[in-house]
């Protein structure tokens, strides 16, 4: 009797959860939501087959998800493998003509893939893509010192509207093509940031290892305008490895995206309480 007792109460907690989604799931009908997935939770099928579940959850109640993903570990480890061997220039990998094929094939391959996968095993309808496909990113060299890395120019968003007309929810590795044919290496947060301003995004969710954007005090600050997130860098409280990722929420937002939230890939149905709860998760960045 008392486990009947304690299962009705989950039935009417789910219930309840739903019923209060309601304003959110209508707020985000049809909105384009872009997700940069990358960190610990690509390495842990659990946290993987969690994350496709809700990604698969929003194409499946009107959201048009855009998944864009990095596989830096995987290619490190890929490249130490083959033995193909590396060259830094101020602590960032030179990607010469061998490094950017084993980058293409982990990225376009292995990581691609193993995504598409998770989405389809949830019922999901997902489909696999470089910027190299149908032109999507057409590339500028980053700085000739780092090689074949390159920075998104020209973004062309028509093979994505085709697919969200049919329910397909896009999977993209940071590949692009440059006007003379080279294929460049793009770092997965500027890619899914330029992505995200060339289809005029709902939202730009950054998924990282850690909960947030933090003041000096070390908590996650939940609101934060873009010109306070250039006075928390001018003052040091922004530092080290989330300066680019709150310099490609800026730009997203500069260029059109009505807000950027970085938030903690690895906690359980993350997407979803940013989304569709009033809870929300991580730190939104807005416009001034």
């Amino acid at each position: 009797m008392k486990k009947q007792t304690a299962m009705n109460r989950d039935w009417i907690a789910t219930a309840r959860t739903l019923s209060e989604a309601l304003p959110y799931l209508q707020r985000y009908e049809g909105a384009i939501v872009v997700v940069k997935f990358g960190g610990n939770a690509m390495g842990d099928d659990e946290a993987m087959s969690t994350f496709a579940r809700d990604c698969v959850l929003m194409r499946q109640v009107g959201v048009n998800p855009v998944i864009v993903h990095g596989g830096g570990p995987m290619i490190n480890e890929m490249l130490e493998k083959l033995d193909v061997k590396s060259e830094f220039v101020r602590g960032k990998r030179v990607t010469d003509a061998a490094t950017m094929q084993v980058v293409e094939m982990v990225l376009s391959g292995q990581v691609n893939k193993r995504i598409v996968q998770a989405l389809n095993e949830q019922g999901g309808k997902g489909v696999g893509l470089s910027g190299k496909d149908a032109n999507m990113i057409i590339c500028t060299q980053t700085d000739p010192e780092l090689g074949l890395v390159g920075t998104p120019d020209e973004i062309d968003t028509t093979i994505l509207h085709s697919m969200f007309r049919s329910d397909i929810i896009p999977v993209i590795a940071p590949i692009g093509m440059g006007r003379n044919g080279e294929t460049f290496n793009i770092n997965g947060d500027t890619a899914a940031g330029a992505i995200a301003a060339a289809l005029k995004a709902d939202r730009l969710l950054l998924l990282t290892d850690v909960a947030g954007v933090k003041n000096k005090e070390g908590e996650v600050v939940t609101a934060i305008s873009a010109q306070q997130i250039r006075d928390m860098t001018e003052d040091g409280t922004i530092a080290g490895g989330m300066i680019p990722k709150t310099e490609t929420a800026l730009a997203a937002i500069e260029g059109g995206v009505r807000a950027v939230v970085i938030l903690d890939g690895r906690a359980p149905n993350a997407v979803l309480l940013e989304l569709f709860t009033e809870h929300g998760a991580g730190s939104m960045i807005r416009a001034d």
